[in-house]
């Protein structure tokens, strides 16, 4: 049976003092996700906000363990690269 895992993640750049900036942040967290792990990515929301970046993944398994698993180890990779960028996760939430 086919499993779908998807959250919510916002990230907070401080120092993004324009969209520009912003969006070399967001196009590098999700260029290095997808190539990494095979999740669906995308920027969500606040798109006109220069220092709010909110990210939505999805992961399909065929278990909820490993779907969760997944999105664990998803999770600790985005939060290192945004870092690394410039960007700190600030909230992750799971969607239904």
């Amino acid at each position: 049976m086919m499993q779908v895992a998807a959250i919510q993640m916002t990230l907070i750049a401080p120092d993004a003092h324009s969209l520009k900036d912003k969006r070399q942040i967001v196009r590098s967290v999700i260029d290095q996700t997808r190539r990494r792990f095979n999740v669906s990515i995308s920027e969500v929301d606040a798109l006109d906000l220069h220092q709010r970046i909110m990210l939505g993944l999805a992961v399909v398994s065929t278990t909820a363990a490993h779907a969760r698993t997944m999105l664990d180890e998803v999770i600790r990779f985005i939060e290192d690269k945004a870092e690394i960028a410039g960007a700190e996760c600030t909230r992750i939430e799971t969607v239904l």
